[in-house]
C-alpha cells in the first residue's frame, strides 16, 4: 500500500481552505502519472519541510514511477503552466527543494544502482543515497568522488543538482569533474542521453534552438576576456553560486555544455533520470591527528606546509568550536584539559591505499608536525577508536550547537569559500560579525585546505526584529566574502538564500548569460521558480520557516532528513522527519484555531505516523541530534491507552506464563485446521476491534513454541534469560534442529560453559511488548517482577544476563538501565566466551545474514559477522538490508509495513543464492522468511548444527 492508494476518509478542510486539494490540478497530474498523485494535506505539509529554513506548501505531490512519467509531467506542466520542483533526499540547506507548485518526489522509485567496469564507473538513479552507492562500490575498492557530510541521506539527484563536493574531494573530484554522462528529461519532455555517441546530433535534431543557443552563448563567453577572467577566478575555489558558466569555457559540444550546466542547476533546467560517474579509489588505510594552535593565525599559517605534505583532509575548528567540543564527554583528554582562549585547531588525515604507503606518509608528516607551533603535543593515529574520537569532535559540532538551541529557533548552517590566503582575515571578521549582530556562540569550521568555511548560527524568525537582523548580517557577510574574492556558496548550492546575490558575485554579463540559459531550456520558467536565479531582492527572506514548540522528545529536530533512509515506513506512509513536522503542523493548526485542518491532520496521523511506526530506534542511529522518534510514538500511544486497557495489560504482565502459553496454544491450534478458518476469524476480529488491536493470521506463521524452564547449576558464568518468543513461536523448521533456546544451551554445554536459568523464567519478559505500545502500567508491573529475580540470580550483578533475541536484549537493557546489572546478547556471549571452547565447525558454503535494528543499536553486528564466519565460508550481508519492521507484533498487526520495509532487502537476497539464511531475533526471522521465501533461523541454531558431534 502506498501513500497514493491507502484508504481515505472525506477531508475535513472545507472548500476555499488553502489546503483544499485542487481537483482539476490533481486530474491533470493523474493523467501524466497515474496512481502517483496525492493532494492530502498531510502529504503536502510534511513534504513542504526540508533541511532549509524555508517553508512553501506544494499544491500537490507526485511520486512518478519511471522516466516516462516524468517526461509526461514535463509536457503537462508546459501545457497548463504548472510549476515543478524535484525533491529527493530533502537534505539541501539553501531552500532549493521546496516550492508552492507541484513537488515531484524522485527518491521513492528511482534508486537503481548499476556497477560498470568492475567499479571504475557506476550508473545511478537520482533517488539512491551516496552511502548506498559507495556500499555497492566498496567490494571493488572504489567510491564516488563527491563525499558530502550528509552522505547517509543525500541522494544522487541532489549531488548532481548541487554540484556536491565534500571534505576530501576539493574541486578535483567533485560532481562536475567526475560526472561522465546523464540521461536528461528536458522541460519540453525531450529525453537526451548525453553518453550516447550521437548525443550532440540528437540534441540538434530534437532541440535545434537550444543547440544553437548554447553554441552562441559558448562563443559569447569565450569571446569576452572579462568573463573568462571571472570564471577562472571563481572556479579556482569551491563555487556553487548560480549556473555553472564554466561549462562554456571547459566544453565545446552543446550536448557536453548542457550536461555540465545541469550540474549545480538545482532542478531549474532539467530532470536527471540517470547519472554515470567515474569513480575514485577508496583508500582503506588512514591516520588522523588533532593539531591545537594558540590562535587562528598560527593554524592558518601552518596550512601551506600541511597541504604540501599531502593530507587528504584538513579541517578547521575555531575557538568557539573548541569551547563547544571540549564539553562533550567523548572529547579527547587534550581538548578537555585545554583552557580555550583564542585557540584554533586543524583536524588532519592521511588516506592511503596500503599500510606501507600510509606509514611513509605518517613518518614524513610527523616530522613536520613536530616543528609546528602547537599548543599541545599531537601525533597521527591509525587506531580506529582513537580516530573515531577525533572525528567525533568535528562531526559532533552540529549536534552540540543545533541540539542545544532554544526551543522554537532554527539552526542555520551556511558556507562560503575564499582563497586560502584570505582565510584568516575572513574568519576573524566573520567572528566580529557574529558579535556585532548578536549571534554569539556561533561556530566556524570547515575544509581549510579549500578555503571553505561553514558557520552555524541559531535564529528565531518569529521574534520581532530578527528578520531584519538576519538581513543586515547577510548583507555584511556578502560584502566581506566578495571583498575577499570569494564565493557566497561553496558547497550548499545557491537555493533561495543566495539567489538575489548571484548578479553581485558574477556581474551583469555572466548573470545575463545564466538568464539566457534558463530562457533557452525553460522559457516558461516552470522548473523550481525562485531558486538560483531570482530578481526579487527580498526572495531570500520570504517564506521563512517558523518552528513551533512541540513534544520534548522531538523538539530539537532540525528537519535535516538524515533519519529517512533508515526508516522502515518511509515508502509506506511517512518517516521520522515527516512525523515530527506533522506534529509541528498540528500545533500550528491548533494555535490558529483551524479545527477542520486539525481534525484531518490528526485523523491521518494515526495510521501514517502512529500505527505504522515500528519504534525500532533506527532513526536515532542516523539523527545528528540523537532523536529517537519512537519515543514520541510510544508517548502518543500511551496517551491513547484507556484505564481499562492499561489494567488488562498490567494483568497480563502479572500472568505472563499463562498468556504466552495461551498464545502458543492458539498458534498450534490454528496450524491444525484449514487456513481459511483462522484467517476468517482474525479478519472478523480486525474488522470489529481494529487492525491495530487484532493480529492478522497467515499460513506462514509457525506453530506455538514450548514453555521456558529453569536450569540449575553450581558454578554459572552467566544467567540465561531466554526470550518468551521461544514460547510463543516454534523454531522455523523443528525437524531441522532445535530453536535458539536449546541451541544456546547445547553450545554452552559443548564448550563447558555453565549458565543458570532462573526458576521464575516462564513468567518473565524484557518489557518490550508494553513499552512499544505505551502500556506503562504493564511495563512497570513486569519490571517489578524481573528486577528481584535477576538480582538474586546474578548474585547482585556479579554475573551477566544473557538474552537470545536482540530486541529482547535491547528491551531488557533499557528496563535495567539504572541497575547494576549487565545485559549482553547471546551472540556476543558466544563470540567472547563460548566459541573458544567449541570444536571446529563444519562450515556451510555460504550464509546470508540479516542484522536487525536492535543488533545495530547494541553494536552487535561485528560479533554477528564473526560468528557467521565460523558457520560459513562466505558471509553475505545484503547492501540493502534494513529493519524488517516486524517489531514484535507490528508485522502481524500491519503486515503491509513489513512487506514495504523488506522489499529492497528481499530483492538483494535473491541476488545471493546461499546455503542458509540467519538473523538474531525470532520475529525478524519470521518477517524475512515471509519476505524472501527462504527459511531464516537464528544464527546460533546454525552454529549448533555446525559444531554438533556426528551421531
Amino acid at each position: 500500500m502506498s501513500r497514493t492508494d491507502r484508504p481515505r476518509a472525506a477531508p475535513a478542510v472545507q472548500p476555499g481552505h488553502p489546503l483544499t486539494a485542487d481537483a482539476a490540478l490533481l486530474a491533470r497530474l493523474e493523467s501524466a502519472a497515474p496512481g502517483a498523485v496525492t493532494g492530502r494535506a498531510s502529504d503536502r505539509l510534511s513534504f513542504a519541510h526540508d533541511a532549509s529554513h524555508y517553508l512553501l506548501v506544494p499544491q500537490a505531490l507526485v511520486a512518478p514511477r519511471d522516466m516516462a512519467q516524468v517526461a509526461a509531467l514535463m509536457r503537462t506542466a508546459a501545457a497548463h503552466g504548472l510549476r515543478l520542483t524535484f525533491r529527493s533526499g530533502g537534505t539541501s540547506l539553501s531552500g532549493q527543494a521546496t516550492n508552492d507548485g507541484v513537488l515531484v518526489d524522485t527518491r521513492r522509485n528511482f534508486r537503481g544502482i548499476e556497477i560498470l567496469d568492475d567499479g571504475a564507473r557506476v550508473r545511478v538513479q537520482p533517488g539512491a543515497t551516496v552511502r548506498a552507492v559507495n556500499n555497492r562500490l566498496a567490494r571493488h575498492g572504489r567510491r564516488l568522488g563527491p563525499d558530502p557530510a550528509s552522505e547517509s541521506a543525500c541522494t544522487i539527484g541532489g549531488v548532481v543538482a548541487n554540484n556536491s563536493s565534500g571534505m576530501t574531494c576539493g574541486t578535483e573530484a567533485n560532481t562536475y569533474r567526475t560526472l561522465e554522462s546523464a540521461v536528461l528529461v528536458l522541460p519540453s519532455g525531450t529525453v537526451l542521453d548525453t553518453g550516447a555517441a550521437d548525443a550532440d546530433d540528437r540534441l540538434r535534431a530534437l532541440e535545434p534552438d537550444l543547440h544553437e543557443g548554447l553554441a552562441r552563448l559558448r562563443d559569447r563567453v569565450r569571446g569576452n576576456p572579462a568573463s573568462v577572467r571571472t570564471i577562472e577566478k571563481l572556479y579556482s575555489i569551491k563555487n556553487t553560486m548560480g549556473l555553472g558558466v564554466n561549462s562554456f569555457a571547459d566544453h565545446t559540444r552543446p550536448a557536453d555544455i548542457l550536461l555540465h550546466l545541469v550540474i549545480g542547476s538545482e532542478g531549474t533546467l532539467a530532470f536527471v533520470a540517470e547519472a554515470t560517474f567515474r569513480t575514485v579509489p577508496a583508500h582503506p588505510h588512514a591516520a588522523t591527528a588533532l593539531l591545537l594552535f594558540s590562535d587562528l593565525a598560527a593554524a592558518t599559517g601552518s596550512l601551506p606546509a600541511l597541504v604540501d605534505t599531502g593530507f587528504t583532509t584538513i579541517e578547521l575548528l575555531d575557538a568557539t568550536s573548541l569551547s563547544v567540543a571540549r564539553q562533550d564527554p567523548r572529547a579527547i583528554a587534550a581538548l578537555r584539559e585545554l583552557t580555550v582562549r583564542d585557540h584554533a585547531a586543524l583536524l588532519v588525515e592521511h588516506q592511503s591505499p596500503s599500510g606501507e604507503e600510509l606509514s611513509d606518509r605518517v613518518d614524513t608528516s610527523s616530522r613536520l608536525i613536530a616543528g609546528l607551533p602547537l599548543a599541545a603535543p599531537a601525533e597521527l593515529s591509525t587506531d580506529a577508536v582513537a580516530r573515531a574520537a577525533l572525528w567525533h569532535i568535528r562531526k559532533g559540532l552540529y549536534t552540540a550547537v543545533a541540539g542545544a538551541r532554544p526551543s522554537g529557533t532554527t539552526a542555520l548552517l551556511e558556507d562560503i569559500a575564499v582563497p586560502v590566503e584570505a582565510l584568516l582575515p575572513t574568519c576573524s571578521e566573520l567572528t566580529g560579525l557574529f558579535d556585532s549582530h548578536g549571534y554569539g556562540g556561533s561556530v566556524i569550521f570547515g575544509h581549510a585546505k579549500d578555503g571553505n568555511v561553514h558557520f552555524l548560527l541559531n535564529e528565531d524568525f518569529d521574534a520581532p526584529g530578527n528578520v531584519d537582523r538576519y538581513l543586515r548580517f547577510t548583507e555584511d557577510m556578502v560584502d566581506l566574502v566578495l571583498g575577499a574574492g570569494g564565493t557566497l556558496k561553496a558547497e550548499h548550492g545557491t537555493g533561495r538564500i543566495m539567489a538575489p546575490y548571484v548578479r553581485r558575485q558574477y556581474g551583469d554579463e555572466l548573470y545575463d548569460v545564466m538568464c539566457e540559459v534558463k530562457r533557452l531550456l525553460d522559457p516558461l520558467g516552470l522548473l523550481n521558480p525562485g531558486v538560483l536565479l531570482d530578481e526579487d531582492p527580498a526572495g531570500h527572506i520570504s517564506h521563512l520557516k517558523s518552528t513551533p514548540t512541540v513534544e520534548a522528545e522531538v523538539d530539537r529536530c532540525v528537519e535535516c532528513g538524515y533519519c529517512e533512509p533508515v526508516c522502515p515506513s518511509q515508502d509506506l506512509t511517512t518517516s521520522p522527519r515527516r512525523r515530527i513536522v506533522l506534529r509541528r503542523e498540528i500545533a500550528r493548526a491548533k494555535e490558529a484555531g483551524d479545527t477542520g485542518l486539525l481534525a484531518e491532520l490528526e485523523r491521518e496521523y494515526q495510521y501514517d505516523a502512529v500505527d505504522t511506526c515500528a519504534v525500532d530506534g533506527m532513526c536515532a542511529t542516523a539523527c545528528p541530534v540523537g532523536i529517537d522518534t519512537g519515543d514520541l510514538t510510544r508517548s502518543l500511544r500511551a496517551e491513547q491507552r484507556g484505564r481499562t486497557e492499561q489494567k488488562v495489560w498490567a494483568y497480563a504482565a502479572r500472568h505472563w506464563d499463562g498468556v504466552t502459553r495461551g498464545a502458543a496454544t492458539a498458534l498450534t491450534a490454528a496450524s491444525t485446521v484449514p487456513d481459511a478458518l483462522p484467517a476468517r476469524i482474525t479478519a472478523a476480529g480486525r474488522a470489529l476491534l481494529g487492525a491495530d488491536t487484532v493480529p492478522a493470521w497467515s499460513a506462514d506463521l509457525p506453530r506455538g513454541g514450548s514453555r521456558r524452564r529453569p536450569v540449575r547449576t553450581r558454578t554459572p558464568q552467566a544467567v540465561y534469560f531466554p526470550a518468551c518468543l521461544s514460547t510463543m513461536f516454534a523454531p522455523a523448521d523443528p525437524e531441522a534442529g532445535p530453536g535458539v533456546r536449546d541451541a544456546f544451551l547445547a553450545l554452552c554445554r559443548r564448550a563447558g560453559v555453565e549458565v543458570r536459568v532462573p526458576a521464575e523464567i516462564a513468567s518473565l519478559c524484557c518489557g518490550t511488548p508494553w513499552k512499544s505500545k505505551g502500556l506503562t502500567d504493564g511495563h512497570t508491573a513486569m519490571r517489578d517482577r524481573v528486577l528481584p529475580v535477576l538480582r538474586e540470580a546474578t548474585d547482585n550483578g556479579a554475573l551477566p544476563v544473557v538474552v537470545d533475541a536482540a530486541s529482547c536484549t535491547e528491551g531488557l537493557a533499557r528496563m535495567l538501565a539504572e541497575e547494576a546489572l549487565r545485559v549482553v546478547d547471546a551472540v556476543e556471549f558466544v563470540d567472547t566466551t563460548v566459541l573458544p571452547g567449541l570444536p571446529r565447525a563444519r562450515r556451510l558454503p555460504s550464509v546470508v545474514v540479516h542484522p536487525t535494528c536492535s543488533s545495530t543499536q547494541l553494536g552487535l553486528n561485528p560479533a554477528l559477522l564473526r560468528v557467521a564466519a565460523v558457520v560459513a565460508e562466505e558471509v553475505v550481508q545484503p547492501e540493502d538490508w534494513s529493519c524488517c519492521a516486524f517489531a514484535g507484533d507490528r508485522g502481524l498487526l500491519h503486515p503491509e509495513l513489513t512487506a514495504s520495509a523488506t522489499a529492497a532487502e528481499a530483492r538483494a537476497v535473491l541476488r545471493h543464492p546461499a546455503a542458509a539464511h540467519a538473523s538474531v531475533n525470532r520475529t525478524c526471522e519470521i518477517g524475512m522468511t515471509r519476505a524472501t521465501g527462504h527459511p531464516y533461523r537464528h544464527l546460533l541454531e546454525l552454529l549448533d548444527d555446525a559444531t554438533r558431534p556426528h551421531p
